[in-house]
């Protein structure tokens, strides 16, 4: 129990790491912030909230797994080599084509 607790608060802590350092995670933040209070006035069905927390998870998730890789590439290559550049082009492109298929989920939730 001790262990799961430490983890969790290790968790937390990288939360509140990506939370202060990335402004996109921000960003995120708030828009899925404003979503949730919009579904919530808009009354949603059970299964339309699983698919939107599901989604909304989905693009925050990857915003952390984004930073992370992030600074590890900065860690293993200088930012002037190009191969770092082009895979933190990759890492943004992945993030935003969920974000883009995440704003098509929501549009079709509450639109459709």
């Amino acid at each position: 129990m001790r262990r799961l607790l430490r983890s969790i608060k290790f968790a937390f802590k990288g939360l509140k790491t990506v939370f202060a350092t990335e402004k996109s995670f921000r960003i995120h933040l708030l828009i899925a912030t404003l979503v949730i209070l919009f579904a919530w006035y808009w009354g949603l069905s059970e299964t339309s909230w699983i698919i939107l927390l599901l989604v909304i998870a989905l693009v925050m998730a990857l915003e952390v797994f984004n930073s992370a890789i992030e600074r590890l590439v900065d860690i293993l290559a200088p930012k002037t080599h190009g191969a770092a550049r082009e895979i933190k082009d990759i890492l943004a492109a992945m993030v935003l084509l969920v974000a883009i298929f995440a704003i098509a989920i929501g549009l079709i939730i509450f639109f459709v």
